[in-house]
């Protein structure tokens, strides 16, 4: 029993290592996005990176609740947690097609794919492990806001799409 600390301290641990390293690109790209046009009900920027490292714990600790209830890695949890990964590289990989590359269309897109990966989790998470599941709801609303802001920017940018 109290080797199970392990894995749910790493499945925690991974989706922040990526959010970190997110996090770097996104102070390179700290200069253009101050300058961007963006709406009246954008979250201020102190508040993204608590944000996304709640979120990160959620969903890591989710899927160790399904790696758990599935026995390890095998034929049950290969699509929960396929789509788990998936997610998570589309998640890491939105941070630098939007602060590095500056590419806003791609990001609206990219951000998109999340979204729909994220439901996927959710709704393979379920029949294994609801608990997983509902911890993985605070993280789709977040990332409904991050997919509206996203679109808004890009829409009412014009001059500063590179796409």
């Amino acid at each position: 029993m109290a080797s199970n600390w392990v894995p749910s301290f790493a499945a925690t641990l991974v989706p922040n290592v990526g959010g970190f390293i997110a996090h770097m690109q996104t102070q390179k790209g700290r200069c253009w996005y101050v300058g961007l046009n963006k709406p009246w009900w954008c979250a201020p920027n102190w508040l993204f990176a608590p944000m996304w490292g709640t979120m990160y714990v959620g969903m890591g600790y989710a899927s160790y609740l399904v790696w758990e209830s599935c026995d390890g890695f095998n034929d049950r949890s290969l699509v929960p947690l396929g789509l788990y990964g998936t997610q998570l590289a589309l998640n890491w990989a939105w941070t630098p097609i939007f602060f590095g590359w500056h590419k806003l269309g791609l990001a609206t897109i990219e951000i998109g794919c999340t979204w729909l990966a994220i439901v996927g989790c959710i709704v393979t998470f379920h029949p294994v492990s609801k608990t997983a599941s509902y911890l993985m709801l605070p993280y789709l609303g977040w990332v409904s806001f991050a997919s509206c802001l996203t679109f808004w920017i890009w829409r009412n940018n014009p001059s500063k799409k590179v796409d």
